[in-house]
């Protein structure tokens, strides 16, 4: 039997083409909404290369797609992936993170005795 007739695989299919479909909703408001500029570096975006403009949401939630269109922004492919990048990073080492290394104030002062032995040898 194939897996491709599994339950599993049916409904990661189903799964996959709402998801791509409910996308291709909001990305087609958008690219209505706003000029086919990127908004981080300002190229601008026709024809074929439409298609390297996507929609990122400002919260980075995909859920949260309100009909005026103001948590997205048309960025280029480069500056979508530079932005997820980012906020991976700030997501990782954040201050709560589990993940931030922690580190502890140092308490040995390898230095202390250093004025008395520059006394001692001052003497001599």
């Amino acid at each position: 039997m194939s897996t491709d007739t599994t339950p599993t695989a049916k409904l990661d299919r189903i799964l996959a083409e709402a998801q791509r479909s409910r996308e291709e909703g909001y990305r087609a408001k958008a690219l209505k909404m706003y000029p086919h500029v990127c908004g981080r570096c300002a190229r601008e975006f026709s024809g074929k290369r439409l298609s390297e403009l996507t929609v990122h949401h400002r919260d980075h939630n995909h859920d949260n797609n309100p009909q005026d269109g103001s948590n997205w922004e048309l960025l280029c492919l480069y500056c979508h992936d530079n932005e997820h990048s980012r906020y991976t990073d700030q997501q990782y080492f954040s201050e709560g993170s589990l993940s931030t290394p922690k580190t502890t104030q140092a308490t040995h002062n390898p230095f202390a005795a250093l004025a008395g032995l520059m006394k001692k040898g001052d003497d001599a």
